[in-house]
């Protein structure tokens, strides 16, 4: 076989079976970059609520990880709690904004469940519920939406 013919075969080899096999390494890596991302951003927030909740032992005077609303605050007590709720909006909107798509795959679904759950747990107390209309102004308004309408869920049940 002239040099010439065996090049030709080689490049058709090479067009027939790498450059499929590079487009399927090139895809392969590019989802396993983008899980990557996600895994790091859901890191990151979760690292963000557990400083939350260190910062909410700090204050433990507020009891924040009681289930029930926290009485007979002073008024500096009271700030404090205001701004540890804004603080947990803050957080919660940054986790709907880039966790949350309304038609997710299955391995987002159970990272976002947890989140609803955090969510769903602090709309239990009455205090954070009552703190949302001065929480929310100004916040992404498909997360006001969203949280609004789980504190309305967290309320219906617990009446009696």
């Amino acid at each position: 076989m002239p040099f010439m013919q065996t090049l030709e075969m080689l490049s058709m080899l090479v067009t027939i079976f790498g450059l499929p096999l590079a487009i399927f390494i090139f895809v392969f890596e590019q989802r396993k970059e983008r899980v990557n991302e996600e895994e790091e951003i859901y890191q990151m927030l979760s690292d963000g609520y557990t400083n939350f909740l260190k910062l909410s032992l700090q204050h433990s005077d507020l009891r924040l990880q009681s289930e029930k609303a926290t009485v007979g605050l002073n008024d500096e007590q009271r700030d404090r709690l205001l701004a540890m709720f804004a603080i947990l909006i803050a957080l919660f909107e940054r986790a709907y904004l880039v966790a949350y798509e309304p038609d997710m795959p299955e391995r987002r679904q159970r990272r976002w469940a947890s989140w609803e759950d955090f969510m769903r747990e602090w709309c239990r107390r009455e205090d954070f519920r009552n703190a949302l209309p001065q929480l929310l102004p100004g916040e992404d308004p498909e997360f006001a939406v969203y949280i609004r309408k789980l504190a309305q869920e967290e309320a219906a049940r617990d009446l009696p």
